[in-house]
């Protein structure tokens, strides 16, 4: 898999927090060794991040996470050897509840999308993006978005389109349908609390609430559950 960096360019931090913040750890699963090298050098070159860590399989990544070692990101491959990167994905996620995982591959099947988002993916590139958006995208998962490159986005929604929700059970109050509504529309929380005119706390706290219903741990599965379930 071919991966150019010449579009690309890292520029230096001038943000004084951020010179003292420590970098956001970012692990690579990616059994091809070419394409995790050079992914892991765009990392690297980039103000703010370290690739702390590289792996060609899932297993060893487990290892890594149960000897205590905690990435901020996983860049996940679907087609690993051995255990696939959406078996994987909740694996990590039991270990390391807090790691923000996005899903870098080939595969922009709705199923293998769909299931890797229920999982607990953050986000879903098709790894022909650039290295600028996949940047971009380890910054948007940490602030607690949903990374996805516009391909992935519409395989989502057409697949959605296609499916019966069942009869909804009203588990969520009216606060929470909306809230979940305008992050299924792309708006992050701080987007929220000023369209429903509440504090970025408030939309935090029902965030929370949202969450501990559904028995997910990111956004997107929020989202992906609601829809799946008729929630929505």
């Amino acid at each position: 898999m071919k991966l150019t960096e010449t579009e690309f360019v890292a520029k230096p931090e001038t943000d004084e927090h951020a010179q003292t913040a420590p970098p956001v750890s970012v692990w690579l699963i990616e059994d091809n060794q070419n394409f995790r090298a050079t992914l892991a050098r765009v990392v690297n070159g980039m103000a703010g991040m370290k690739c702390s860590n590289q792996f060609s399989n899932a297993e060893d990544a487990l290892d890594a996470l149960n000897a205590g070692a905690v990435p901020d990101v996983v860049l996940l491959d679907v087609g690993l050897p051995g255990l696939n990167g959406i078996d994987a994905i909740k694996q990590i996620k039991t270990l390391s509840p807090t790691t923000r995982i996005v899903m870098l591959t080939v595969f922009d099947d709705h199923e293998k999308v769909f299931n890797a988002v229920c999982a607990g993916a953050s986000g879903y590139l098709l790894k022909p993006s650039n290295t600028a958006a996949i940047v971009r995208s380890i910054k948007e998962a940490i602030s607690g978005g949903a990374p996805m490159t516009p391909q992935v986005a519409k395989s989502v929604l057409d697949m959605l389109s296609g499916r019966t929700a069942p009869k909804p059970v009203q588990i969520l109050t009216n606060r929470e349908q909306s809230i979940l509504r305008l992050m299924a529309q792309g708006r992050g929380m701080k987007g929220i609390a000023e369209e429903l005119d509440l504090s970025y706390h408030t939309v935090d706290s029902h965030l929370r609430n949202i969450y501990a219903k559904l028995h997910v741990h990111t956004n997107t599965a929020a989202v992906a559950k609601a829809v799946k379930e008729g929630l929505l």
